[in-house]
């Protein structure tokens, strides 16, 4: 089920902005900043990002320092 979420106090150059982006995409604001926040709900958040990275990289056997990752993109660079 669909609901209704309103945004209170949005800057006037900012609603501008987003109307102009709308119009460019040949939507209506409604349209566009539903596309847009059905956009960022489907990311993770940056805290479940790093989460992720963290746990796949403790599964990894594998560990490389900086040191080496650094040396050998400078031995490339030759």
């Amino acid at each position: 089920m669909a609901t209704t979420i309103t945004i209170r106090h949005v800057p006037e150059d900012v609603r501008n902005e987003l109307a102009a982006r709308a119009a460019r995409a040949g939507r209506s604001l409604q349209e566009y900043m539903l596309g847009e926040v059905v956009r960022l709900a489907s990311r993770p958040s940056i805290a479940e990002l790093l989460a992720s990275v963290r746990e796949r990289k403790s599964r990894s056997p594998h560990h490389v320092d900086r040191d080496t990752i650094l040396g050998d993109r400078d031995a490339d660079r030759r």
